[in-house]
């Protein structure tokens, strides 16, 4: 169980790390989740059945309640990442419904930042002038690779059984998010389509600095999703390599659908 779990944590790095990383820090808030705009809800385009692909020995322990899955997490994190600074990286608390709001919107223009699964990366974001252009500092690249490293290190097939064993507990959270008729999976395959959409752009990226957050100067990708710029902001070679990674959960998700 607690080496299923790490999977589950990854799946979250994985497909949710460029939603990890901002302009700067902020500190964390009581969590209250947010009204989330209108989606389509009609007919489930990827069923996934829960337990399909379970360990036989997992299969025996059944799943808590959404509202009782955190000390279970907490606990396997704890034995899992001994020695480490577990909190350096994730929330525990309410850990699945904050990956439910965190995936439901990295399409839209604003990001909850207090709603997050995990926080930022160490450090501040740097700029630097070039030309006479202010543009994003080449050194804000390397905060993202740790991350990155750790989805990476793992098989996504392996991931998905783990997310495949436990979808009810993200499904009750995302009709408990504002959509009782929604389906988490289809979300979460369109989501992923929509970062996979990002477009292709010339580095280094302009910024303006109008008040105290920073912004791009182009407008055309100022007016990008909340998903989409963050990931801009992580540098092409990263930008590579999470669209890689992307493109294998998005094959093992439909697949596991396609299985059922």
């Amino acid at each position: 169980m607690k080496k299923t779990f790490l999977l589950f944590i990854v799946l979250a790095l994985a497909i949710g790390v460029v939603a990890y990383l901002r302009w700067a820090h902020r500190p964390p808030a009581p969590v209250t989740y947010p009204i989330p705009e209108s989606s389509d809800t009609s007919g489930i385009r990827h069923p996934i059945e829960d337990a399909a692909k379970a360990e036989p020995a997992d299969r025996e322990r059944p799943l808590p309640a959404l509202g009782e899955s955190n000390e279970r997490i907490e606990d396997v994190l704890s034995g899992l990442f001994a020695g480490r600074q577990i909190d350096r990286f994730l929330i525990l608390d309410n850990f699945i419904q904050r990956f439910v709001v965190m995936v439901d919107n990295l399409p839209r223009r604003n990001l909850p930042a207090n709603h997050l699964p995990t926080r930022p990366v160490p450090g501040k974001f740097q700029a630097a002038e070039e030309d006479r252009n202010l543009v994003i500092a080449p050194a804000n690249y390397r905060r993202y690779e740790p991350y990155i490293q750790l989805a990476e290190a793992v098989e996504p097939a392996r991931v998905v059984a783990v997310y495949v064993r436990f979808y009810p507990l993200f499904q009750k959270a995302y009709r408990d998010l504002g959509y009782p008729s929604g389906y988490f999976n289809d979300r979460l395959v369109e989501v992923i389509d929509h970062l996979l959409a990002t477009p292709e752009v010339s580095y280094p990226i302009r910024l303006e600095q109008p008040t105290i957050a920073y912004k791009y100067a182009d407008p055309e990708l100022e007016a990008l999703s909340s998903g989409r710029k963050i990931l801009l902001r992580m540098g092409p070679e990263n930008v590579a390599r999470v669209k890689a990674l992307l493109r294998r959960y998005r094959q093992e998700l439909t697949a596991a659908s396609d299985r059922n």
